[in-house]
């Protein structure tokens, strides 16, 4: 049993795992009956997966929680609303008009980077009352398949938690300031008037970011054994 599950483990990383890793992982299956220390148990391979997650977690809301966690990651880093599109354009032909762009999207920032900060208790605690029956699905699933888990079941009290520390922070860097100074002075050149919900904004692009970076951990765990931080990561993911 404890060989079927070793072999299983390298049947789902192979379609991502660097050749050499390919063999070492084939080599410690193969030698399981000779080294008892290279076996696994379906708990260790579970327990070895909740502990990647964990991993990937605390790394994804560390590195966002940053200054400049959101700000400077092209990827993630939070813009005007697509329908605030016109008002970015409009306010750069006024003079001083593209500064009060410039502020309010720094601050929207600031406001995410804040809130990334109570996402790891979030996630851990979602990962903790994770299933046996889920998590070897997720073993088993594709690159993103505990990203996916984990926004299932953690979008709501993501939300709960982020949307009172962003408007708290918002408020602290005078966000809704800066957010009121470009479409009030927008609303002075327009007939069709503007005023989105900047919170709720914010809060729905945080939480975008946050998923996405998890997402990019989950695929080094997945790919780069080298990612592995912890004695039983190795043991259940490691081959070289």
């Amino acid at each position: 049993m404890k060989k079927f599950i070793a072999i299983l483990v390298v049947t789902i990383f192979t379609s991502s795992i660097q050749a050499q890793v390919i063999k070492g992982l084939i080599n410690k299956v193969t030698n399981k009956d000779k080294n008892a220390k290279s076996g696994l148990s379906t708990e260790e391979v579970v327990q070895g997966l909740k502990e990647a997650l964990t991993v990937g977690a605390e790394k994804s809301a560390n590195q966002l929680s940053n200054v400049d966690g959101f700000f400077k990651n092209e990827a993630i880093k939070i813009l005007l609303p697509p329908e605030a599109k016109k008002v970015q354009d409009a306010l750069s032909k006024i003079p001083g008009g593209s500064k009060y762009v410039e502020d309010a999207i720094l601050s929207m920032n600031r406001a995410a980077e804040d809130a990334a900060k109570s996402a790891a208790p979030i996630f851990i605690n979602a990962i903790k009352n994770m299933s046996f029956a889920d998590a070897w699905e997720i073993l088993k699933g594709s690159d993103s398949a505990a990203t996916k888990y984990l926004k299932q079941q953690t979008s709501k009290p993501l939300t709960d938690a982020f949307r009172p520390i962003i408007d708290k922070s918002l408020a602290k860097v005078n966000a809704t300031q800066h957010w009121n100074t470009v479409f009030s002075t927008y609303n002075k050149f327009s007939f069709k008037k503007i005023n989105p919900d900047l919170a709720s904004y914010v809060t729905e692009k945080a939480l975008e970011g946050i998923f996405y970076q998890l997402a990019q951990e989950e695929l080094k765990i997945r790919k780069d054994p080298i990612a592995q931080t912890t004695n039983l990561l190795k043991k259940v993911f490691g081959g070289k």
